[in-house]
């Protein structure tokens, strides 16, 4: 054993052994208890980030932990491997993404590998792969063919330039994020999975997901939105619009109807084109609307706009005429593409109505309080609908509670024919469609005969050609007669293939599943291996994760499951979000107004005779640089930390305890180097301790018989370090505080005497729990150190140890005796001692009788097992 820790050579040292024996390979082991350990898989974007680590490296010591508490352990990973990033790097690079993604996934694997993960790479799955994506294709063609997929037109964001539709995000101010160009809203032809059908049980089955954090559960909730209310029909004025028929809203407040004083509808609404037509400068505002951004987040703060239409419509209970505005805050998607507006108690309706000088009605009074009803100011009780309010201005339904005026009012437009009662959700059908290249192809043909034709089983995989290079101008599928040009499965004729690839949240969505036999070549899943893997026991990720991948990764679990593919219900036991890692920032003001951000590792920091910081020079040229606060780590900040580096200059272990011990990992972590420099000093200590342990030769077992009271407070020491890391490890995920645990036994083992075999054997005992209370963090000094201790078989197949309670049994305690809340000294006695003996025994303390002399002792508080306090005066 090396008289110096050399962690390079210890990790190579490890990770050869581990190579040579498989020892993280896997397979089903029938009447073995099963736990699956999972980190979201990443990006080969081409780097690791401190972010992947923390998160492997949690995961990774989760799996170890359950490892030796004797579980049959799959910990697998892969690569979500399509994605817009690959077309972006390629058009960059003039590469293919298909050569840019298996580079980086290579590199990206190695650096893995280097971190110590306890990874069964035999499953390894790539999403980008014919053998992965063939599978999603085969599930696509069932579910179209039952209709829980279907195609119909959405409305898109469309750059005219590059001829794409554009996510969200890639609409900047209105214009595409790469061409510039104004964003058109555009309906095209798009592949919807049918969610909404699933929502019901997506949200009651949230309710059996004790695992899972409640912010994650709060947050699916609201997404699904489930409401309760009521669907009203406003019949047409006819002499406006010409023509008989509806106007139909959703509304969970019928209660407000008698205060609707307009309608408002999308600007794709058949009575918005129909206002147009007759009136030409309406088109000017549609065509606005059209540019605007898609998403619900971007409509909800946007500046609310509209335009008065000659359309109306009659109130379905009064008759009245109400006019119809075409507005750009409503939404085509929801419900009908249409809202009926009730200023006086819904805020976005009452902004509009402010800016347009519409009437407001008030509906809705307190039944105590201020009821002081100001049209120019919005006041949070309008909305109520509680015991607290009740009905004004609505003649027969006056003096009503919300459901007392929900029912009244819900049983005379059902005796009308113009409403019923209804839950909506707002939750929507999942558009799939993306019109880019490095995506699954969707498996569909289209035939002028047949219409929509799903591809047979027998021709799956339809193969994503790799030798692609995009230019940004669409989709290169649609340029290839080569790739579209087939003919129809049903009838023969010469066709066409669907050109448009799936959104990549579709791969991320099954991946889970696809580790339990991802070799399987006779179906997507092998019913019996998956399960027994199956649901996962611990999922582990970004809280950003926590909507849409989640969701869509538990709705697949639902159409696996209908599919007879899978029995369980849902994919993740347990959840753990894991939190950011951030690090300080450091930047001058350019000229122009800008920032530049200097890396951490290039600045200085000056601090005061206390550590507080005061200040902070660029390195290079000794110039003060501003102090921008700890921010996540990030490229547009140039505040992060390359993990390899660190690996490199400090060993993955070290990395590994820092990312443990810095923070527990649902909080953020704020990177330290010198908290980095801290945990490579502890294991230093660590391997120090062995190494003079093993070099004085072998040491036997504690005989517990012959303990004195110095060795039997040592041999509690290890103990206590027991019972605290498999709580903290195996109960609660508190990493931090067991390795704390286990450094104060470091500082009780480091101050043993070794004179006596005994002495010896408390050391052995103490090292041997030292390295398996470590095993997990830092695997690759431990497998190192139970060698060099003498123990047979490899640090990884050895049980986690046991607390031995008899040792945790004390004859004496050492209590701290207070008088007035101030220490005045300690005393010992028996751990039998009954509440009368501790207070005499502190009464007769020398130094209590000498703070105490001439004062009235008014009561003595025992706290059991650590102090005393004697109140006098």
């Amino acid at each position: 054993m090396h008289e110096q820790y050399q962690p390079l050579e210890v990790e190579s040292q490890a990770q050869n052994f581990w190579n040579e024996h498989n020892s993280f390979r896997v397979d089903e082991v029938a009447g073995k208890e099963k736990f699956y350990c999972l980190s979201m898989f990443p990006y080969p974007s081409g780097k690791l980030h401190m972010g992947h680590v923390r998160n492997y490296t949690i995961g990774d010591v989760i799996s170890r932990y359950h490892r030796m508490q004797g579980k049959n352990v799959l910990q697998p990973m892969g690569w979500d491997a399509f994605g817009m990033p690959a077309e972006n790097a390629a058009m960059k690079n003039n590469v293919a993404p298909a050569a840019w993604t298996y580079d980086n996934i290579a590199y990206m694997k190695s650096q893995l590998n280097s971190l110590g993960l306890a990874i069964d790479w035999s499953r390894e799955v790539t999403t980008c792969k014919p053998d992965y994506y063939r599978w999603e294709q085969w599930l696509f063609t069932r579910l179209f063919e039952k209709g829980v997929i279907y195609r119909k037109n959405g409305t898109v964001n469309w750059d005219p330039v590059d001829q794409t539709v554009l996510a969200n995000e890639q609409v900047i101010d209105g214009r595409g994020w790469r061409s510039g160009a104004l964003i058109e809203k555009r309906e095209i032809p798009m592949y919807y999975f049918k969610i909404t059908a699933y929502a019901e049980e997506l949200l009651s089955s949230l309710d059996d997901l004790p695992g899972w954090p409640e912010q994650v559960k709060t947050m699916q909730r609201n997404w699904i939105g489930k409401s309760r209310g009521m669907e009203i029909a406003f019949p047409y004025d006819q002499a406006s619009i010409g023509e008989a028929g509806q106007l139909k809203v959703f509304t969970t407040r019928p209660d407000t109807l008698m205060g609707a004083t307009y309608v408002a509808v999308a600007a794709e609404h058949p009575l918005a084109t129909l206002a147009a037509q007759r009136d030409p400068s309406l088109q000017a505002f549609i065509d606005e609307c059209k540019r605007g951004g898609v998403a619900e987040a971007d409509i909800a703060t946007q500046e609310k706009k509209g335009v008065a239409t000659s359309l109306f419509v009659e109130h379905p209970l009064t008759g009245d005429k109400l006019p119809v505005w075409i507005a750009n805050y409503v939404l085509m998607t929801y419900g009908e593409g249409a809202v009926m507006a009730v200023p006086g108690h819904d805020e976005r309706d009452f902004e509009f109505s402010n800016k347009y000088g519409l009437p407001i009605v008030q509906v809705i009074a307190k039944v105590e309080g201020d009821n002081d009803f100001e049209p120019g100011t919005w006041k949070e009780w309008y909305g109520l609908k509680d015991d607290s309010v009740r009905t004004i201005n609505s003649g027969k339904y006056d003096n009503l509670g919300y459901q007392a005026a929900f029912d009244a009012i819900g049983a005379d437009l059902a005796a009308k024919g113009l409403g019923q009662q209804r839950t909506q959700f707002r939750l929507r059908d999942w558009g799939i469609s993306r019109q880019r290249y490095w995506g699954c192809p969707i498996p569909i043909i289209h035939c002028d005969a047949c219409g929509d034709v799903p591809v047979p089983a027998d021709q799956l995989p339809v193969v994503l050609p790799e030798d692609v290079v995009p230019d940004g101008a669409g989709s290169p599928l649609a340029k290839m007669p080569e790739f579209y040009e087939c003919n129809c499965p049903k009838c023969g004729q010469p066709a066409k293939r669907e050109t448009d690839t799936m959104d990549t949240f579709v791969e991320s969505s099954w991946y889970f599943a696809r580790y339990a036999c991802p070799q399987f070549e006779d179906g997507m899943l092998d019913k019996k291996a998956a399960n027994y893997w199956l649901p996962v026991d611990q999922y582990i990720g970004g809280i950003e994760h926590a909507i849409l991948h989640l969701l869509y990764a538990r709705f697949f679990h639902k159409l696996m499951r209908d599919e007879g593919l899978v029995d369980s219900d849902e994919p993740f036991k347990n959840l753990l979000t894991q939190g950011m890692v951030v690090a300080e920032t450091y930047y001058r003001t350019t000229a122009n107004g800008g920032k530049d951000w200097f890396n951490p590792a290039d600045v200085e920091v000056e601090r005061d005779a206390k550590a507080k910081v005061i200040g902070a020079r660029l390195k290079t040229d000794g110039q003060p640089v501003e102090i921008g606060g700890t921010e996540k780590m990030s490229k547009s900040k140039n505040n992060g930390v390359d993990p390899q580096a660190m690996i490199d200059a400090y060993g993955a272990d070290t990395c590994r305890l820092f990312m443990m011990f810095a923070s527990p990992p649902d909080m953020s972590l704020e990177w330290s180097d010198s908290g980095v420099e801290g945990a490579s000093r502890f294991l230093r200590r660590v391997w120090r301790l062995a190494q003079a342990h093993v070099s004085a030769g072998p040491a036997g077992a504690v005989d517990k018989s012959v303990l004195d009271d110095a060795q039997k407070a040592i041999h509690r020491s290890i103990h206590l370090a027991i019972r605290q890391a498999s709580q903290d490890v195996g109960q609660h995920h508190k990493f931090n505080t067991a390795i704390a645990a286990v450094m104060t036994l470091m500082n009780v083992l480091e101050k043993a005497p070794t004179a006596t075999d005994t002495d010896r054997a408390l050391l052995q005992e103490g090292l041997e729990t030292v390295t398996l209370l470590l095993a997990p963090i830092t695997p690759h000094i431990c497998h190192v150190i139970w060698q060099e201790l003498g123990k047979d078989g490899a640090v990884i197949d050895a049980n986690w140890p046991q607390v031995d309670e008899a040792a945790l049994v004390q004859d004496s305690l050492q209590l701290v005796v207070q008088v007035n809340g101030k220490l005045r000294g300690h005393i010992e006695v028996p751990a039998s001692a009954s509440r009368e003996d501790v207070e005499a025994s502190a009464r007769a303390n020398e130094n209590v009788l000498r703070f105490t002399d001439g004062l009235t002792i008014r009561k003595v508080i025992v706290v059991p097992g650590k102090l005393v306090n004697i109140v006098a005066n």
